[in-house]
């Protein structure tokens, strides 16, 4: 019999705010928080959801804080907090038995434009020796694992915007295999650059609401044209049940369940039918020995685009059909995250666990198409019951689902 994983700890740097009071706060408010961008100007899409009010000189130190680019200064916040939320003594810990496995889709693309721009002037000896070292997707866990001395597997996920999700999901294989006695997982990302922002517009992936931006992100509303842009970080500690209790640790939820699988049908559209969503859906179901019936609410991957919310919402009613339960889509608040967007939405779903209701999503009035799911709107709603599902849908077709419950 597989041992259960408890999350003993949570820790959050988003648009909403940078603990997990205030993140609870904005997403039960159901506010877009996307605004003009001025580091966007002239892009067709020149808005997104920034993390406001983060001074890394003071989070981290100075030394710190110029040493490691934004997704990394996130990460090593998030992790500390989720480390002191669990009540963890980092000074006492058995630090070969601590494992650091972070989700990080994009990484610093604004950095390297930074870098570029010395070479095209002919001017190589400018580029920052720290140039890599700064912004290589596997220093997130790098440096929180230098940061508070862990020194277990360590390493990173990159499923596109699946990759928190699919970190979550590795870190509980490491615990259920005993190669950990804990682990800190999560996801992050700062994806807000110029280069990607031109990318993604040129796509026509994100919305072109300029004159409205708080409108912008409304995810299975038939009003959609596009994702916002967001950043941030989440950090899950997660243990055995038996170490948390053991330990006395608070004991916040449960990860039950978890799927992981590929479209394998595109590189940037989903399986209009939601087939690879379906498979991990079920899985997760499966591996947490669930019914549909049993589910409580669902945090949707709900992007706001055409493709993707329409594919999802298919899955949905192809897993739940009469059994629906309430389905919630945080990034009508917060944007997209990318590489973070799974881990954030995992610490999310275990939030709604711990409150017993489903946030409201932003900006949701009237749902298109023939697959109609149960879109939590205007405010938040009490949960059905105390389990919770998270999705997690990336480029590439990669798929992963996290399954929670209540302890």
């Amino acid at each position: 019999m597989q041992p259960e994983i408890a999350v003993t700890g949570l820790g959050l740097v988003t648009p909403a705010g940078h603990t997990t009071e205030a993140n609870w706060a904005a997403l039960c408010e159901g506010r877009s928080l996307a605004t003009t961008d001025p580091e966007l100007a002239g892009i067709p899409t020149n808005f997104s959801c920034r993390v406001l009010g983060f001074d890394a000189r003071k989070e981290l130190g100075l030394s710190l804080a110029r040493r490691v680019d934004p997704f990394i200064q996130y990460a090593l916040v998030a992790a500390r907090r989720a480390v002191a939320d669990a009540d963890l003594d980092t000074s006492a810990w058995q630090a070969e038995r601590v494992g650091v496995v972070l989700g990080v889709g994009t990484n610093s693309l604004g950095g390297y434009l930074t870098e570029f721009g010395h070479l095209v002037a002919g001017n190589p000896e400018r580029v920052s020796p720290l140039a890599l070292p700064r912004s290589v997707p596997n220093m997130a866990a790098g440096e929180v694992a230098i940061d508070l001395g862990a020194c277990g597997p360590n390493f990173t996920t990159s499923s596109a915007c699946a990759s928190g999700a699919t970190a979550i999901g590795v870190a509980r294989d490491l615990l259920r295999s005993g190669t950990c006695d804990v682990v800190l997982a999560g996801g992050s990302e700062s994806p807000g650059s110029r280069i990607a922002a031109a990318c993604f517009s040129r796509m026509r992936a994100l919305s072109r609401r300029r004159e409205r931006p708080e409108l912008a992100s409304r995810p299975f509303d038939a009003a959609r044209d596009g994702f916002v842009l967001g950043e941030g970080a989440a950090v899950l500690v997660l243990e055995r049940l038996s170490t948390a209790r053991a330990r006395r640790a608070p004991v916040l939820a449960l990860l039950r369940g978890y799927g992981a699988g590929s479209d394998a049908y595109h590189p940037i559209a989903p399986h209009p039918d939601g087939d690879g969503v379906v498979r991990v859906l079920r899985a997760a179901l499966a591996d947490a020995g669930c019914r549909p019936r049993d589910i409580g609410h669902v945090n949707a991957h709900g992007t706001s685009t055409r493709m993707n919310d329409a594919a999802e919402a298919a899955a949905l009613v192809r897993v739940f059909g009469d059994d629906m339960p309430p389905v919630t889509a945080s990034k009508g608040v917060i944007g997209h995250a990318l590489g973070a967007a799974g881990a954030i939405q995992a610490a999310y779903t275990v939030l709604a666990l711990r409150h017993g209701k489903v946030p409201p999503t932003a900006n949701f009035e009237v749902q298109d198409g023939p697959h109609k799911v149960d879109v939590v709107a205007g405010l938040p709603r009490p949960a059905a019951a105390d389990t919770g599902v998270s999705c997690s849908f990336g480029f590439g077709g990669q798929n992963a689902v996290l399954l929670f419950t209540a302890p």
